[in-house]
């Protein structure tokens, strides 16, 4: 839709400043305005702020949050141009909207680490578990450990894997949803834990030896726990993850598996790690309020202080 709608030869070079899940994001939002604008005789690509005004508030009315009329603006400048997100009268509305309907939180309130630490304790030695289990232990682990998102627990490649005497680096190369110019990539420390039953580095040791023989030239970390063995995906991580919440006792209607996210930064917040850490643990930069507004719910600069911190729980 958007290459018959912007026919022009940088076409190609805008989208792939985008990623993957925002272009999917947007093109929700150029369906709809395609559809407005047939209904009002209008160019979609050639529009005055008045008329995105009123497709906007339009949108409000039906619902919409101030999450998405956000990108919808977004979207629409990368096809009409940056004027409309300058643009004060429409900087205006959408304040108007946020102070109407506030975005909420997803959760009020989130999950001790420790009932699914517990868990995974029995899912132990890792020599007595079947590819599946160790599986979802060691990706759980991970992300309880580094408070990451599954999109960058899915591009974690055997390729940059470091180990070193304190534990396990591990480098994202590839481009993820915080990936910018100015910011340096995320490396995710996983200690060797003194307790050998939920130590993130030594599972993940075990679980690169078990699938060494099976995983052929995939340089993926995680990959498919049947045949014909193949990366993960992100949605694939997800259900792993989700089934071990589930396992745990955690109430997976309520909580998914980005929750883990929450639960892991609340938690090492309450036990005294710095708000710097866990920022830039998280993949948040240094200014980021995200954690306070939105993560951060009731329940010395070494790289592994967040992840021993979750462990101790």
């Amino acid at each position: 839709m958007i290459r018959q709608a912007v026919p022009t030869a940088s076409l190609d070079t805008m989208l792939a400043s985008l990623s993957n899940n925002t272009l999917k994001q947007y093109e929700v939002t150029f369906k709809i305005w395609w559809h407005y604008c047939q209904e009002n005789r209008m160019d979609a690509l050639c529009s005055s702020v008045p008329k995105i005004m009123q497709f906007l508030s339009i949108q409000f009315n039906k619902g919409a949050s101030y999450g998405t009329l956000n990108s919808h603006k977004s979207a629409l400048s990368l096809i009409i141009g940056s004027r409309i997100g300058k643009d004060e009268r429409i900087k205006r509305l959408l304040k108007g909207f946020y102070k109407s309907k506030p975005p909420m939180p997803r959760y009020k309130a989130t999950w001790n680490p420790s009932i699914v630490l517990n868990t995974l304790k029995t899912w132990h030695p890792c020599s007595s578990l079947s590819l599946e289990t160790l599986t979802k232990k060691v990706v759980t682990l991970i992300a309880l450990c580094t408070a990451q998102r599954v999109q960058t627990l899915s591009l974690m490649k055997i390729s940059n894997i470091t180990c070193l005497e304190s534990g396990i680096h591990i480098n994202i190369t590839d481009l993820i949803k915080t990936s910018a110019p100015d910011r340096p990539q995320p490396v995710l420390a996983l200690p060797f834990y003194k307790e050998t039953e939920i130590c993130p580095a030594a599972s993940l040791q075990y679980y690169i030896n078990y699938t060494k023989d099976i995983r052929n030239t995939i340089d993926n970390l995680f990959i498919t726990t049947k045949r014909p063995y193949k990366a993960a995906t992100p949605s694939t991580l997800s259900r792993w993850i989700k089934t071990t919440l589930k396992n745990s006792g955690i109430d997976t209607n309520i909580f998914k598996s980005h929750s883990v996210r929450h639960a892991s930064t609340s938690s090492a917040s309450i036990k005294g790690v710095s708000i710097d850490i866990i920022r830039n643990t998280a993949g948040w930069t240094g200014s980021s309020q995200t954690f306070a507004k939105f993560y951060n719910r009731p329940i010395v600069r070494d790289p592994n202080n967040f992840a021993n911190t979750i462990l101790s729980l």
